[in-house]
């Protein structure tokens, strides 16, 4: 079994964490792929008993590696997705952050998780992941997103109308900040904080959930994945944001966004102990009640 190391910035009280680490991947033989701008970043601070393997971009480890660590928190997970793309391989998180709704292995359980992974005492835990086509290739080629994909407005002070088709068929027009197309992971996301529905990973569902309606009667609509969906964003010189993950873009009209299905999943690594409505309970706080 083969291992790499992905990562930003760490903060100096969490590098002894990192190093416990690295010498228990080190103890499984065999190289140890680090990403080169985190082993920049970390100045000589940790000590590899073999120099690692630097890799930038996928391509450096596609086929060599069979699971990366993502070093971190939520965000820095979303990043490590851009790197796996449809490669296969395995992507698990150590969170070094706080939430760490994505990032399931806490920083206090590094050694037995790493034990049970060196067991193979774990699950694969395939997500879905949308995309994104324009003419003029918005994020292309990182045109996909595990969470969600928003658009919302440039002006603080005005409201977007935002013309929304499923499938060909008329949905809304929605009067709102703006408007979010989540996949069941990113509903724990920024669509949660905008009271849409929490989704069950393998669900097979979308969740379009408008930002700040202006319009009352307006809910989130949950839908099938395999629908397209089309979003016009009104005004011809109309410049607004579209955000993919952690990724954003400006763009001014006129632009259509077509969101799709991708044509692969992620494979995210679950410890047997860590389900998703364990983690509901655990990060969340879902049905904490004093009479329970």
């Amino acid at each position: 079994m083969k291992f790499a190391v992905y990562g930003k910035q760490l903060a100096e009280p969490v590098l002894p964490l990192l190093q416990t680490l690295v010498d228990k991947l080190g103890s499984a033989g065999g190289p140890l792929y680090f990403y080169e701008p985190f082993f920049r970043s970390l100045g000589g601070k940790i000590n590899f008993s073999v120099e690692p393997v630097l890799f930038t971009v996928q391509a450096d480890i596609q086929g060599k590696v069979d699971i990366l660590f993502s070093i971190g928190g939520d965000g820095t997970m979303l990043d490590a997705v851009t790197l796996v793309g449809d490669s296969g391989i395995l992507l698990t998180g150590i969170n070094m952050g706080r939430l760490g709704f994505l990032s399931g292995i806490s920083k206090e359980r590094i050694i037995p998780a790493l034990d049970a992974i060196f067991a193979s005492e774990y699950d694969l835990d395939q997500r879905t992941l949308l995309k994104l086509e324009t003419e003029n290739g918005i994020f292309r080629p990182v045109n996909f997103a595990l969470n969600e994909l928003a658009v919302y407005k440039a002006k603080p002070v005005s409201l977007l109308t935002i013309r929304t088709w499923v499938n060909g068929d008329f949905l809304n027009s929605y009067w709102a900040d703006g408007l979010i197309v989540s996949t069941p992971t990113g509903s724990t996301a920024y669509s949660l904080s905008c009271t849409g529905p929490i989704i069950a990973p393998d669900a097979g569902s979308f969740v379009i959930t408008p930002i700040a309606s202006h319009n009352l009667t307006v809910r989130p609509v949950v839908l099938r994945d395999d629908v397209e969906i089309r979003i016009l964003v009104g005004g011809e010189k109309t410049s607004f944001f579209v955000s993919m993950d952690s990724r954003i873009q400006e763009v001014q009209n006129p632009v259509e966004l077509l969101i799709k299905k991708a044509g692969f999943r992620i494979n995210l690594l679950r410890l047997r102990d860590a389900s998703f409505f364990n983690t509901l309970r655990d990060k969340l706080n879902w049905g904490l009640d004093v009479r329970n």
